[in-house]
């Protein structure tokens, strides 16, 4: 299982290509937001076959609300996200 924060990016579905933050764990799936499309309040259940790691992971208050969410992300790669 992926730790919580961790930045992965969507290798398949509607977000491919996106860079996407772990915010919780649900049995064999892990539940992912980036603050914009995916907000904190309703993250997207992916199965974890279809992500990457990034080997990066993001602390508890860059992954608490919307906003910090984006700017962490936008951070780590603005070309992937495009303007967040």
């Amino acid at each position: 299982m992926l730790k919580e924060g961790a930045v992965v990016l969507s290798l398949s579905g509607r977000d491919k290509g996106k860079l996407l933050a772990v915010v919780g764990n649900e049995q064999n799936r892990v539940l992912v937001c980036d603050g914009k499309e995916r907000p904190v309040e309703r993250p997207k259940r992916k199965n974890m076959c279809h992500l990457e790691e990034q080997g990066t992971v993001l602390g508890a208050e860059e992954i608490a609300t919307n906003k910090a969410l984006k700017r962490a992300l936008r951070r780590l790669n603005p070309s992937l996200n495009g303007k967040t």
